[in-house]
């Protein structure tokens, strides 16, 4: 880095933070009013801890914008004071001026993405456990929120879940088939109540079904308590009651391929799957779209008209963004297109924008 570089950078960064800091303050009061008029009675410390829960993720959803609005005002600031004048007369090309910003969008998108992966999930589970117990005032919910019916499939059995607790460790209304290597139908086990401890799950409240070829009729034995022992560990099961946002890549991507292999429709998931990874490069995206709008309007607008642009490209990208996802969810289009193709579009925007430019 030469001395130029360190300069760029230096000013980037002050942007990138000034206003990373600006949209974080502003997005966290607005919400704030609207909590504390939706929620009345709530404790100051379960309100602050909320926040604290949700910081997480809304850093990561305003990363993009931070990143453009640092790299508008990094070169809007260059251009008013005539330094990109000089910089252009030097031989130095648009692209080469900016490319110390690039690289720091660049780290910061790789960051975003390993803190969000590893840090977004847990501080969503918390989240919820404050938002259900202390601000809703329903704890019953918080077990059975974004859980329903869930089917898993081990060898010769298929069972039913009807909600999960977050934790995994509880269940309530589990259904079991046991076939034999013909498939046809042998036994059934239900239960009201379920206590998953790693492999040995105790049923409560429940009955069993044996299918014989011997009898016309299957023969029913109801149960108060029974001990069983599973393939599937509460592990396998803690992500079934779970939203994309509440797993990292990882579990993501053995909960899709669990799902497929017991036939099940994972066409959302694997949506979700993508986006995490295109998602945190939006901000590089958005760095490229806005070069092109930064240089050549030092007097004709000034900063408010940058803020502008930077608003008008953030919008476009996001209802892009956004329809892509949609279209994905649906099945119109496969996932990983629908995840990447509008990064992929508005980056050659981008590029011929900068080409047409010419500088």
């Amino acid at each position: 880095m030469n001395r130029i570089d360190r300069y760029t950078t230096w000013l980037f960064w002050g942007y990138f933070l000034g206003g990373l800091l600006v949209f974080l303050t502003i997005f966290t009061a607005v919400d704030a009013m609207s909590t504390m008029v939706n929620y009345k009675n709530v404790a100051p410390s379960a309100l602050l801890n909320y926040y604290l829960y949700s910081f997480p993720e809304i850093i990561s959803k305003l990363l993009p914008v931070a990143c453009l609005l640092g790299t508008i005002l990094t070169l809007s600031s260059l251009n008013k004071a005539n330094e990109l004048v000089a910089l252009f007369a030097s031989g130095m090309s648009l692209l080469r001026i900016s490319t110390p910003i690039l690289i720091c969008v660049i780290f910061i998108s790789v960051l975003g993405y390993y803190a969000s992966d590893r840090l977004i999930p847990k501080a969503t589970k918390e989240k919820n456990y404050i938002l259900y117990y202390d601000l809703k005032k329903e704890p019953h919910r918080f077990s059975t929120i974004k859980t329903d019916k869930i089917w898993y499939r081990s060898k010769n059995s298929i069972f039913n879940i009807q909600t999960l607790n977050a934790k995994g460790d509880r269940a309530q209304g589990l259904t079991m088939y046991f076939f034999n290597d013909a498939w046809d139908l042998v036994q059934m086990i239900t239960s009201r109540e379920v206590i998953i401890q790693g492999s040995q799950w105790l049923l409560e409240n429940g009955a069993v079904t044996v299918f014989t070829k011997n009898s016309s009729f299957p023969l029913t034995t109801q149960f108060k308590k029974k001990n069983i022992v599973m393939a599937e560990d509460s592990k396998d099961l803690q992500s079934a009651g779970q939203t994309a946002d509440m797993m990292s890549q990882a579990e993501l991507k053995h909960f899709i391929e669990k799902n497929k292999n017991a036939g099940l429709d994972t066409v959302a998931y694997e949506v979700d799957y993508h986006a995490k990874v295109s998602f945190a490069f939006a901000g590089l995206v958005m760095c490229l779209l806005g070069i092109p709008f930064s240089v050549g309007r030092a007097r004709s607008g000034g900063t408010m008209l940058n803020v502008g642009i930077c608003l008008g490209l953030v919008f476009a990208y996001y209802v892009f963004y956004s329809s892509g996802i949609t279209l994905g969810q649906h099945g119109t289009l496969p996932p990983y297109v629908a995840s990447w193709m509008p990064n992929i579009v508005m980056t050659v925007v981008a590029l011929v924008l900068l080409k047409r430019l010419k500088r």
